[in-house]
């Protein structure tokens, strides 16, 4: 008998319609167009109009993704949101997206693990199918970072944007069917791996919090700090995941990195022996969306005609906490 696992068959993204370029924020700050694409390759950011809560966002996303699979709200048994930026303390924003979508079984939740929180999610649903206890789930990374930044502090207001992917998961065994295999590779997500180590808890966090200071506070960040962190983190992580199914680095073909900035990217590929056009970047229309980049430059890139069924994608973030993670599938 052949073990079950996730097959991903539906993506699906949102970005808010409001642009907010480099020349909006050079009018309002200390900084330049020139200042910000040097450093971070960022270009443009989309923020949520007001009223519109990162639950819209992600329901918008899945709504996509679910079309795109083919497969009604009603068919869906798990509904799993990563995000840092929940409409409420509670409940969870994943539910308001469940009903947002008239998805009446199963169960919603999310998971917070900032910038990673959509390969922790992943990985959750992952699991849920492979025990058996999913057949279809879908995944979803949604952020309205406008809210909790600093809009004083250059340093980190333009690294930011809003927006919202999502991909479908659904259960299959691993018995070859054509819609399942490609030649005799069998798609799909293949491993997780994830960590995190709260030692470095001071150099990306929010400065506020429910039991804390009862406000929602600002994102505050040591960037040479967390560069350092990412980059190291990052290629050990993707190294792991190869390793793990007995794969190497060449074998990849694309990488999909969180869109932190282009630097970070650029050193991940160097590091990694990776050429650039292999590594999925939209950094520079998107900026960070932290638990939302991965999905959105899932979604560009299948869009484009560039991820083609069967092809080999590792997922990789890092994210405050620290946490970091992969997750490796054949598409």
């Amino acid at each position: 008998m052949h073990p079950i696992h996730a097959q991903i068959v539906g993506c699906g993204s949102y970005l808010p319609d409001r642009i907010l370029t480099n020349a909006d924020l050079a009018r309002q700050l200390d900084t330049s167009d020139d200042w910000i694409v040097a450093r971070t390759g960022i270009q443009q950011r989309h923020i949520a109009a007001e009223g519109e809560r990162t639950s819209d966002l992600a329901a918008h996303a899945a709504e996509r993704a679910l079309a795109d699979a083919g497969i009604p709200p009603s068919d869906v048994d798990l509904l799993i949101v990563g995000t840092s930026t929940p409409d409420d303390t509670f409940p969870a924003t994943a539910t308001q997206v469940q009903a947002k979508l008239g998805m009446t079984r199963g169960a919603a939740f999310d998971v917070q693990a900032v910038c990673s929180g959509f390969v922790f999610a992943l990985a959750t649903a992952d699991s849920f199918i492979r025990a058996g206890q999913t057949r279809t789930a879908v995944v979803i990374g949604a952020e309205t970072y406008s809210r909790i930044l600093d809009w004083t502090d250059r340093g980190t207001c333009v690294l930011f944007g809003d927006g919202a992917g999502a991909l479908v998961l659904r259960a299959a065994n691993g018995g070859g069917e054509p819609a399942l295999a490609v030649g005799n590779r069998q798609r799909g997500i293949l491993s997780t791996h994830l960590h995190s180590d709260g030692r470095f808890r001071d150099i990306l966090y929010v400065d506020g919090g429910p039991s804390s200071t009862q406000t929602v506070g600002h994102l505050r960040m040591s960037g040479k700090e967390v560069f350092r962190h990412a980059v190291a983190s990052l290629v050990s992580v993707a190294e792991e995941a190869v390793a793990a199914n007995q794969l190497t680095l060449s074998d990849l073909d694309w990488v999909v990195p969180h869109q932190a900035n282009i630097r970070i990217l650029d050193s991940v590929g160097r590091k990694l022996g990776l050429p650039a056009e292999r590594l999925i970047a939209t950094v520079d229309r998107h900026a960070n969306t932290s638990a939302a980049s991965i999905p959105l430059a899932l979604d560009v890139a299948r869009g484009d005609g560039r991820i083609k069924p069967g092809d080999l994608v590792l997922m990789e973030a890092i994210g405050g906490g620290l946490t970091w993670g992969a997750a490796l599938a054949r598409w």
